[in-house]
């Protein structure tokens, strides 16, 4: 089984371990060893969809094997804000880097994409975040907690403006029929219990974290 990956840096892999960040490719080359899958990875750190587009609609456009799929994984970096911004002024109006509407359109767009050049879409539901973590993680170099919790009204803001886009896109994979897989659920959904399934900065999943995605794919492959 041949399969190509979009996304950003949760299947890219990166760690946040140390003050340091890391790539760890594990997953891929487990997924190789126990189901014999050929996975060529091209997510990318900080990657959005509207970035990733071009890559996508290029790779639609080459010839493809019979059978093979692309895993689509966005929306983590799309949801997020210039937070440096709403430090300086917390009353302000502003928007995050993909709106919902946009982040429809584009995802929808490249599903449709995908399947025009025969291969197989798969989505990806996004890992949650630990509201607390990455609060303490954006301002860690100067930021003022308080007038982005002023904007934002509570922390847990941060948890339920990314999980609409989780939501976003199953809507999406419902309405296409489109295949997807839940890494959401594989996360305990509490924040206490979620702490050991982030890093520190509340958004990579920790090794343990990535032993839940690992897993997730290997139920999906099993069952396959």
């Amino acid at each position: 089984m041949k399969a190509t990956v979009f996304g950003d840096s949760i299947l890219k892999g990166v760690l946040l371990e140390n003050g340091r960040y890391t790539v760890n490719h594990e997953w891929e080359e487990r997924l190789g060893r126990e189901f014999g899958c050929e996975v060529r990875n091209r997510s990318r750190f900080g990657c959005t969809i509207g970035k990733a587009m071009p890559a996508i609609t290029r790779d639609c456009a080459e010839k493809s094997d019979a059978g093979e799929y692309v895993l689509l994984e966005f929306g983590g970096n799309d949801c997020d804000y210039a937070w440096a911004e709403i430090s300086k002024e917390p009353d302000g109006i502003y928007e995050c880097k993909t709106p919902p509407e946009v982040f429809t359109a584009l995802y929808t767009e490249a599903v449709g994409r995908i399947k025009m050049s025969g291969r197989m879409p798969v989505l990806l539901s996004l890992p949650p975040i630990h509201s607390e973590r990455y609060l303490r993680f954006i301002c860690r170099n100067g930021l003022s907690e308080e007038n982005i919790l002023h904007w934002l009204g509570d922390v847990d803001a941060i948890y339920r403006w990314q999980a609409q886009y989780s939501a976003i896109i199953q809507n999406i994979a419902e309405k296409t029929r489109t295949a997807w897989i839940d890494l959401r659920n594989a996360f305990p959904s509490r924040q206490q219990d979620l702490a050991k399934f982030l890093c520190e900065d509340g958004i990579h999943p920790s090794r343990s974290g990535q032993e839940l995605i690992y897993e997730t794919f290997c139920n999906v492959l099993s069952r396959a």
